[in-house]
């Protein structure tokens, strides 16, 4: 019955000092690491807490939409600001300037797209040739958050 007791024992002393001994490794890399630079001026400045987050704006989207069509900040869209963007893309399709939109001018894009994709000239596209039509989607950066303070680094 000893036996079972002392190997039990010896069992808790061996994961008590593997977690010991793991978590004095991950300290000791952790001061390897270096801290971010926006982090080292704050502390080197001695402004504020360097763990502080910058604020979020407290716009919404429709806010800064909104924002984004006030051209002259008063607090309100007229009609004219609300359709500059459509005069300026109207005035990029109208290549002739006679005000008026043929369907050749309108449809110019999607000729040149179509021209550029059809690689073997045949006037049809295969499979290979219709992929690289495809619209290209901005890519969302993520945002990463600065890791947190533990215990040890706060005293």
């Amino acid at each position: 019955m000893w036996r079972y007791l002392v190997g039990a024992l010896a069992g808790v002393l061996l994961l008590g000092g593997g977690v010991m001994w793991w978590r004095s490794a991950a300290t000791a890399n952790r001061a390897l690491i270096p801290a971010a630079p926006a982090t080292q001026a704050v502390a080197e400045a001695g402004g504020g807490d360097a763990a502080e987050p910058p604020a979020a704006s407290e716009k919404t989207r429709e806010e800064k939409r909104f924002s984004r069509y006030d051209h002259d900040k008063d607090g309100s869209v007229a009609r004219e600001e609300y359709l500059a963007a459509r005069h300026k893309a109207f005035a990029k399709l109208d290549v002739n300037g006679d005000g008026r939109l043929a369907f050749d001018e309108w449809a110019v894009k999607a000729e040149t797209k179509f021209a550029d994709a059809d690689a073997d000239r045949s006037g049809k596209l295969t499979p290979v040739e219709f992929a690289k039509t495809r619209v290209a989607r901005n890519a969302k950066v993520p945002v990463r958050c600065p890791p947190a303070k533990t215990d040890q680094e706060e005293s």
